[in-house]
């Protein structure tokens, strides 16, 4: 596995967040490359101001940091860590890093984009971009040539402008957008929907995982969480909208409640949606994490989650092994762990590698997905 990054006669030593002994993906792909190398060609005068959005671990930010004025903007709480950490290990420039729910800087000569792979979050995005800097900036963007459809390149055209791409460069492709689109409504960021079953409404910033609908296993997980005076402190882990804060909250009143996620727009949308639905939050708390970073042993009574089998765009199991392993790090004696995910993921082996055979069981399943209940 690569850790330097190395172009133009420059060198960075770049890590993925958190750092793993056994890494088998690195922090950069060709689509950084890409982006640097028709940056550099452009020649920018020095102390340009250059935005960069979804920069998965900083490599454009510690790149550009040297010559320019950088702010980043990223959704991902992840993403946040490892740009902080190899910033820090380069010894790079200082940048303005801002989470996806804080303003945007005002001053802008070029904004750099890796495509995002929600259509929701991109359009929300390239909304932005057009109604703040129209006339003012490029566009800059990459992605795989494969994740480049034609559908991608109409929601260019429309909110952002004039659209061309590059020549395919490593399976990778540029997008050029002039920003002179001529839609000029504002794009409104929450989608709201009912939940008519459970009697809930739910609204989703444009970056958080099944924004129009509830997702399967969500659906399938309420009907199993339980109400129990015994859950006295509650974790929601990969909260997304905060669907499963807010049933476990109606069902465990007396109960602490914190909603985790690594998505800065999952958090907001949870907290959104306590008041939304008229549901009081006190003794919730809303917070983006690595997973149970932080978190005192042994100070929880229950721990549900649906974890993700992806990191930006690579597919891997290690958050779910995190998670596991933090949940049974946080848990009290007898707390429980309860977990959903699809049939093929072989979630029963690492729990009972965690917790024993014998405290892992069975709640319930259905052709796609099974819920488990691990007890430490």
């Amino acid at each position: 596995m690569k850790t330097e990054l190395h172009l133009f006669d420059r060198s960075y030593s770049l890590f993925r967040f958190p750092k793993l002994s056994n890494e088998q993906l690195q922090a950069w792909d060709a689509g950084d490359e890409y982006l640097i190398q028709h940056v550099e060609e452009l020649g920018l005068p020095n102390n340009s101001n250059i935005l960069i959005l979804n920069d998965s671990f900083g490599a454009l930010s510690c790149w550009f940091s040297e010559q320019h004025q950088v702010t980043t903007i990223s959704d991902s709480f992840i993403s946040h860590q490892g740009i902080k950490h190899n910033l820090e290990h380069n010894q790079c420039q200082p940048i303005d890093l801002r989470a996806s729910i804080d303003q945007w800087p005002q001053q802008v000569d070029i904004v750099l984009m890796q495509i995002p792979r929600n259509n929701r979050y991109l359009t929300w995005q390239l909304n932005q971009i057009a109604s703040k800097y129209q006339g003012g900036c490029s566009l800059v963007a990459v992605n795989k040539a494969k994740e480049i459809h034609s559908s991608t390149l109409k929601i260019f055209e429309k909110y952002a402008g004039h659209t061309t791409t590059s020549l395919a460069w490593k399976k990778h492709r540029l997008v050029f957008s002039e920003l002179n689109s001529a839609y000029k409504d504002t794009v409104e960021p929450y989608t709201t929907w009912p939940v008519e079953e459970h009697k809930l409404l739910l609204a989703n910033l444009p970056n958080v995982y099944s924004g129009e609908s509830l997702d399967l296993g969500a659906r399938f997980i309420l009907e199993h969480l339980k109400s129990d005076n015994k859950y006295q402190d509650i974790v929601d882990l990969g909260c997304g909208n905060g669907v499963l804060t807010l049933k476990l909250k109606q069902l465990n009143p007396q109960a602490n409640v914190t909603a985790i996620d690594e998505s800065y727009m999952a958090v907001k949308s949870a907290h959104h949606n306590f008041a939304l639905n008229h549901i009081d939050s006190e003794g919730c708390h809303f917070v983006a994490n690595n997973c149970l970073d932080g978190f005192a042993p042994n100070s929880q009574d229950l721990v549900v989650c649906n974890p993700p089998f992806h990191q930006q765009q690579a597919v891997t199991d290690h958050i779910a092994w995190q998670m596991f392993c933090d949940a049974k790090q946080v848990l009290r004696d007898t707390g429980e762990l309860m977990v959903i995910g699809n049939r093929h993921l072989g979630y029963d082996k690492k729990l009972a590698r965690l917790f024993g055979k014998h405290n892992v069981k069975l709640v319930a399943s259905n052709a796609k997905f099974v819920i488990l209940q691990a007890t430490k």
